[in-house]
């Protein structure tokens, strides 16, 4: 249903239809850029209940491969994810003690606002504990024992790293035990026995990338209708009326709405990928870089008194998902998309990066290299990333490492390489655990260059 607009003397040139026509696609593109961290959420979503259902956890048992589709994850540690719904009540995350292995992560609302940071950084402190995530209008008394957690949101998502020490077969089994421990169930269950499902997902295809046609507006609609409106959101809800997305009506766009829709998203994507190519460089003349600073100075809220931050809220959760809360305590991430020269990295062309000894980490470094266009790993990758924990790997006489991108594995550097398909890619440089040198800058990582 498309809500009627009335225009007075339009030129000449368009008719009022037309003129019509064009204001929703506007609308219909800053729709898309505001409602992107809750499409990617569904998408997430969708993939987690193909697997499971809520109050299950998925695991990977081994470092993730290509099939692990989410927006730009590491390919080093073992991830651990589960979707939550707080419609019927709140609901208990027990999280472990980091005993034999490491595990950190985050908890995010619908809008991928994080909730709480757990494990060390968080407030259990790697000593284990249980979080209480209370929907947005529950009033009844917080019982004691919890870390209370209130979400704006009715759903979200949970993403943790497990570490193993090393990526020897017992330390992986320590990491791995450690998950199991993780449990996840409803508040009114807190007094009877629970069986914990874990789900092992490894080699499976965990599919979360959203699509970028005109399904995009059907998840809009769904995840509107099921979280309650923040004031902040009033001037949008009510141009999402033009679009037929209301939270009380079944969104079906007619033919004519479905090509406007095409139209819109195609250009909040390409603006997507955009920004994604443009970072703000880390080191002086430098391409790498992070993107803004809105996010991290507001928590990742992209919430500040005078407004909100949408169009890089928007195009931060094109680029990735599940930020900490707090951003440099457990880790650091810088990224690029262009060579030394300033131009795109591209499939098909050969690049190196050298990496100077000692990169500034208490755990490990990684390089990890995605699809422009999804921002997900490479689909049939056969290696994704490199990093400090994989033992192959050639080092220099100094302890530098250099590393090779490109479609095929070099002849003598296959512990070094790093598949890169046709189109454009970017990178990641990951610090686990980062030391002083990261802040202070006197560590510098030098451009990918083309061979």
């Amino acid at each position: 249903m498309r809500h009627a607009l009335t225009l007075v003397n339009p030129p000449a040139s368009l008719s009022a239809e037309e003129l019509t026509d064009r204001m929703i696609e506007r609308r219909a593109t800053e729709a898309a850029i505001w409602g992107m961290p809750i499409v990617s959420v569904d998408a997430m979503r969708q993939a987690f209940l193909h697997e499971g259902k809520y109050g299950d956890i998925l695991y990977c048992s081994k470092p993730a491969d290509w099939k692990f589709q989410i927006t730009t994850p590491n390919a080093s540690s073992l991830y651990v994810y589960f979707n939550f719904n707080l419609k019927d009540g709140p609901v208990v995350v027990d999280f472990p003690a980091a005993v034999g292995a490491g595990m950190f992560g985050t908890m995010l609302d619908a809008w991928q606002v994080p909730l709480a940071d757990v494990g060390p950084e968080g407030d259990d402190e790697g000593n284990g504990g249980k979080y209480l995530l209370i929907p947005p209008d529950y009033s009844a008394p917080i019982p004691p024992g919890y870390f209370a957690v209130k979400s704006q949101t009715y759903n979200g998502y949970a993403l943790f790293r497990a570490i193993p020490v090393t990526q020897s077969n017992a330390d992986v089994a320590k990491a791995a035990d450690l998950v199991r421990r993780l449990r996840v169930y409803p508040l009114s269950a807190e007094d009877r026995p629970h069986r914990q499902r874990h789900i092992d997902i490894s080699g499976k295809l965990f599919d979360g990338i959203v699509r970028y046609d005109e399904t995009f507006y059907e998840s809009l609609a769904t995840m509107v209708a099921e979280e309650p409106v923040q004031p902040r959101d009033l001037v949008m809800m009510g141009q999402l009326r033009s679009l037929g997305i209301m939270k009380d009506r079944a969104f079906k766009p007619d033919p004519k709405l479905k090509a406007i829709l095409r139209n819109a998203l195609a250009e909040a994507h390409a603006a997507f990928m955009e920004w994604t190519r443009k970072i703000e460089p880390y080191w002086p003349g430098s391409q790498w870089g992070m993107h803004g600073h809105v996010g991290p100075e507001t928590h990742f809220s992209f919430e500040s008194p005078d407004r909100l931050a949408f169009d890089e809220r928007g195009a931060l959760y094109f680029f990735g998902c599940a930020p900490p809360k707090v951003l440099g305590a457990a880790t650091f991430y810088l990224s690029t998309a262009k060579d030394a020269r300033g131009e795109p990295l591209v499939g098909g062309k050969t690049y190196r990066l050298h990496i100077p000894p000692n990169p500034p980490v208490k755990q490990y470094w990684a390089v990890t290299v995605y699809d422009l266009t999804t921002a997900g790993f490479i689909h049939n990758s056969p290696t994704l990333c490199i990093d400090s924990y994989k033992p192959n790997t050639v080092r220099n006489t100094d302890g530098s490492v250099d590393i090779y991108f490109m479609s095929r594995m070099p002849r003598g550097k296959e512990n070094n390489w790093i598949y890169t398909a046709r189109g454009e890619w970017i990178a990641m440089f990951r610090f686990y655990g980062p030391k002083k040198a990261v802040f202070e800058k006197t560590w510098v990582l030098p451009n990918i260059e083309q061979v």
